[in-house]
């Protein structure tokens, strides 16, 4: 099971942001299929070097879980931390995408956007979940300061 999401968080994973799985915790018991699970997974911003963040999300189990046939919850929390040095790859977007996971099996997505507040020379992240026809007003919002010496390089 924890192999099927993992693989889907590639396969959807975006400006080559990869996922892994920190860990999990069961939320609900099952018998006789899996357990809906809260699951803590971390992926590097694709731009800034020295900058990961850590997602935590609901996963679905049961028979259609299993399949990946399940519609996730929107329930997402998102902490980004400074891990090392910050630098940049090159000029960033002042809003852009950093990571998107599905969270159905079609039309629904965990979303992670990254936005530059360049009065305080910071780095937001915030994560939401979207669907075709309604998404979510669920989200969260987490915040890197970048040091002052160093200007964030806008496109």
């Amino acid at each position: 099971m924890n192999k099927m999401f993992t693989l889907a968080v590639l396969l959807s994973a975006t400006l080559g942001a990869v996922a892994d799985t920190v860990g999990e915790v069961s939320t609900t018991f099952k018998l006789l299929s899996p357990n809906d699970k809260v699951v803590v997974d971390v992926f590097d911003d694709p731009a800034v070097e020295g900058v990961a963040c850590y997602l935590s999300h609901a996963k679905t189990g049961g028979y259609k879980g299993a399949m990946g046939l399940a519609e996730d919850t929107s329930d997402a929390a998102v902490a980004c931390r400074q891990v090392g040095p910050i630098s940049f790859k090159g000029k960033i977007a002042a809003q852009e995408e950093v990571f998107n996971a599905r969270s159905s099996f079609l039309f629904k997505h965990v979303r992670v956007v990254r936005m530059v507040d360049s009065k305080r020379n910071t780095l937001v992240y915030l994560v939401y979940s979207d669907k075709l026809i309604d998404g979510s007003p669920k989200n969260s919002v987490t915040a890197v300061p970048v040091p002052a010496t160093q200007p964030i390089p806008l496109k």
